[in-house]
């Protein structure tokens, strides 16, 4: 939703442009929009190494595409089943195959070492990574939000300093000063309709993935002290929304009504 929300968001603005003064091109001045991209860039890049700026474009990626996120309710489903299959046969860990490499490396910790603590220290090192790496790009944008606006308003000054040079011809004035001002417009616009869009897009895909992996986290560490199946699974369903939970099925350690008659 975030490219399109963007798209409704500058439409918008276009929009309304045109029913107020029905000359569209009037915003379109190159040099103000050269001047407020190229300096917000620049200025947002000067905080980051050159590591760090090579990840931004697949951030960036990851907003444009359409994407799901992590499958929060198929991947209970793999630890209640790997839960039941162990508690009759703990060595089918070893054999559990998934393409989720946090899972994969949490499933190896349990099997390697008894420790919860070091379990629970390992895996949650590798969230803090996670979480660092991805604020680098929400921060990016967050910047360049910052910075936009106060490039808009520099592309004005530079814009009505030119105007003062024409002040022998008061009829190109008013046409002067509203080209000046299109720099800030787009300032403006671009970090609160580009920018900070992005950028919160950015931040809820970290925040979904590190809940995500907490809730990962806290089913293996539940399976490592041998709880029931029906603890795991309540702790599992904590993470989903109540119309989220399977209330209708039967939990794996229970018999159904029917069975039992």
């Amino acid at each position: 939703m975030t490219p399109i929300g963007i798209m409704l968001s500058l439409l918008s603005v276009i929009g309304a442009m045109t029913m107020d003064h029905g000359d569209i091109g009037s915003l379109f001045k190159l040099s103000s929009m050269i001047l407020v991209v190229g300096g917000s860039m620049g200025a947002a890049s000067a905080g980051f190494s050159l590591g760090r700026l090579k990840r931004i474009p697949r951030a960036l990626f990851k907003v444009i595409k359409p994407s799901k996120g992590p499958d929060t309710r198929a991947t209970i489903s793999t630890l209640l089943d790997m839960a039941k299959e162990a508690r009759s046969n703990p060595l089918i860990l070893e054999e559990m195959k998934t393409d989720d490499q946090f899972l994969k490396k949490g499933i190896q910790l349990i099997i390697s070492t008894s420790d919860s603590e070091r379990v629970r220290e390992l895996l949650t090192a590798e969230i803090d990574g996670l979480r660092s790496r991805h604020q680098a790009a929400t921060k990016f944008f967050s910047d360049m939000a910052g910075f936009s606006p106060t490039f808009g308003i520099i592309g004005t000054v530079v814009g009505l300093i030119g105007v003062l040079g024409q002040l022998s011809s008061p009829d190109k004035l008013g046409p002067a000063i509203a080209s000046a001002f299109t720099a800030t417009l787009w300032g403006v616009l671009l970090a609160n309709a580009v920018w900070l869009p992005i950028a919160n897009r950015l931040h809820r895909l970290t925040e979904d993935e590190i809940t995500y992996r907490e809730m990962v986290v806290v089913g293996l560490l539940t399976m490592q002290l041998n709880s029931s199946t029906r603890e795991l699974r309540d702790r599992l369903e904590a993470y989903l929304a109540p119309s989220e939970r399977d209330q209708e099925t039967t939990r794996p350690d229970q018999e159904s009504p029917k069975a039992a008659a």
